[in-house]
């Protein structure tokens, strides 16, 4: 049969539109179809790049007779976690209540209102004790909803009720440097110090984490902190985690990053770069940047979310096998496929990353392959109406809304990218988008609004920030380019929302934290005024730890003045001057390189 998921947007839908099973994208005619029949509906969540996804499909979702057993007693919904995170967050957190061990694929049967009864991740054709056959959870889930409903939607209403209440947050007071500094070494107190990294197997990059711990505040005041994020770093990139042409791995299946899980995400890597550039570790930054501009980077300028686990070798399908050859024998093998979707945020994360790196390094290559994936994602990524949507594919647009992430961090990379290039239009663009984020534009999943389901049940970050994080991280960086005090604002009200939780929960919180060091500390501004951009000057401004590093030409500083950024007022200078001030409060500036300080 052919269902309904061949002409969608996600390339991870595509491939099950010749399954048996008679699938449904998510949209409210499976709800209008589960109501019909009175049925519950069996929502199936994953990703391209999965590789239990891949397996399941093939033992489950390909297979006639367990086709016809969803068929006859479900509605079956596929929906792309990429492609539409506020419901894969939403039902991830329901699952929570029927399972630890959680995952994708995501398996979730819920109500005809889609309110979750039960939940798990994969399951095996056959028995595997403890895991039962996913045949007889079908059954014994039928049985449920035929024999015990009333049971089975009280326990679906309970945990949509439970949190929905644990989604409320109680202001309290900012936090302060002791806090910051102890929630830290609380994270610290967790490192694995014979391997590296946090927790035991398997083991992720937790690449928010490592960002919040290489903040000034924690090297300044939590210093062993800041040593066990450095640890985690050269661990993984002297690791089987981190692939021979650069590119790292999802995460390691061994405690001491070994097998790894070989799908190689967007996320990861942009994250990971910016936190190699901090480190100072030039070889890891270059890896990275290559993997993400030769591999990543599809045609038209956006990056693709990920790359496969799998591909083909002599005929059959092998997950790692390309990764386990060495470099030279790649080029005669088929490469694992890139999942094109340039996703709005995702995207964000790399302009912003690369930006940093191409100006602290002198690439301006890197520079260049941010500004085409912004210029990309700008033109595509939108509406009808011109409203940004989360995702693209082979330059159509998706009709997913855009999350609060999204427009945060493509916002917070759009200034980097200004910053980096000197072009105010970039930080223009850039807070346009944030005020829609901070105005609340940022759509809610429709489907989920209207059956009452929380589509925030939380504000924790998973692979990369949180909703509200990083939004709050880009009103903190609007902010320090001098766009108003009400920018600090949001950020303090953000913060303060979710101090309790997030000092409660510090591994859980990096990015909040972050951007509460970033309130708790005044911010370094350098802004150099060079006629040339290579310049003595320039070069050693861009070597500079500070939390703004601006070297633009006399025109464009008065540019950025004049479209309201206050950072560059009155730094217009004909002959080269570098500006170094903390909070908008300068010192006298200088024209000699050896006078701007590199550190703080």
């Amino acid at each position: 049969m052919t269902n309904r998921l061949a002409d969608t947007l996600s390339p991870y839908l595509r491939a099950h539109a010749d399954n048996p099973v008679d699938w449904y994208p998510w949209g409210e005619e499976a709800f209008d179809e589960a109501r019909r029949r009175d049925v519950p509906l069996l929502i199936s969540i994953g990703y391209s790049t999965c590789h239990w996804c891949h397996v399941m499909a093939r033992e489950s979702f390909a297979d006639p007779a367990t086709a016809a057993l969803i068929n006859e007693g479900f509605v079956a919904v596929k929906v792309d976690r990429e492609e539409h995170p506020q419901v894969d967050a939403a039902y991830m957190a329901a699952a929570s209540a029927f399972t630890q061990n959680l995952g994708w694929p995501l398996t979730v049967f819920a109500t005809p209102r889609g309110r979750t009864f039960y939940a798990g991740t994969y399951w095996p054709p056959e028995a595997r004790p403890p895991m039962p056959a996913f045949r007889d959870v079908l059954a014994a889930v039928r049985e449920a909803w035929t024999l015990r409903r009333t049971q089975a939607e009280e326990s679906a209403d309970a945990v949509t009720d439970a949190l929905a209440r644990a989604a409320e947050s109680v202001p309290s007071d900012l936090p302060d440097v002791v806090q910051i500094a102890t929630a830290a070494e609380v994270i610290a107190a967790r490192e694995d110090r014979q391997f590296g990294g946090f927790g035991g197997a398997p083991k992720f990059p937790v690449a928010t984490t490592l960002r919040f711990l290489q903040h000034p505040l924690v090297r300044e005041s939590a210093p062993e902190a800041a040593e066990a994020g450095a640890r985690a770093l050269a661990a993984m990139a002297t690791s089987d985690l981190r692939d021979a042409d650069g590119g790292f791995f999802r995460y390691a299946t061994g405690r001491d990053w070994t097998v790894p899980h070989y799908e190689r995400m967007l996320t990861d890597n942009a994250q990971l770069l910016d936190i190699a550039r901090d480190g100072g570790d030039e070889r890891t930054v270059r890896g990275i940047a290559s993997f993400l501009t030769r591999v990543l980077q599809r045609e038209g300028g956006g990056f693709g979310a990920a790359q496969d686990s799998e591909s083909t070798i002599d005929g059959a399908r092998s997950e790692g096998g390309y990764y386990h050859r060495p470099m030279a024998e790649r080029a005669a093998l088929e490469p694992p496929a890139v999942d094109g979707k340039v996703i709005t945020g995702w995207n964000g994360l790399a302009i912003g990353a690369l930006a940093r790196a191409g100006a602290a390094f002198g690439e301006r290559a890197w520079i260049d392959a941010a500004a085409a994936a912004a210029d990309h994602v700008l033109r595509i990524n939108r509406d009808a109406d011109g409203t940004l949507v989360r995702t693209s594919l082979e330059g159509r647009a998706s009709a997913a809304v855009a999350t609060a992430a999204d427009l945060g961090l493509l916002a917070d990379g759009l200034f980097t990218l200004a910053l980096a290039t000197g072009e105010v239009e970039w930080a223009i663009t850039a807070r346009g988008i944030l005020d829609r984020a901070l105005g609340g534009s940022a759509g809610d999943d429709p489907l989920l609004s209207a059956q009452g389901i929380a589509t925030s049940p939380d504000q924790t970050d998973g692979d990369l920030p949180s909703d509200a994080a990083a939004v709050a991280s880009a009103a903190l960086t609007a902010w320090w380019l001098g766009a108003g005090d009400r920018y600090r604002e949001a950020a303090v009200s953000t913060v303060s929302a979710l101090a309790t939780r997030s000092l409660e929960q510090p591994f859980a919180h990096g990015t909040l934290l972050r951007v509460a060091a970033g309130l708790a500390v005044p911010p370094r501004q350098l802004v150099v005024v060079t006629g040339a951009v290579d310049s003595a000057l320039a070069l050693a401004g861009r070597g500079a730890d500070a939390e703004v590093v601006a070297v633009v030409t006399p025109d464009q500083a008065r540019a950025f003045a004049d479209a309201g950024f206050e950072l560059f007022e009155g730094k217009d200078a004909s002959t080269d001057r570098a500006y170094d001030c903390r909070a908008f409060v300068c010192r006298l500036p200088v024209s000699d390189p050896t006078a701007v300080s590199v550190a703080r």
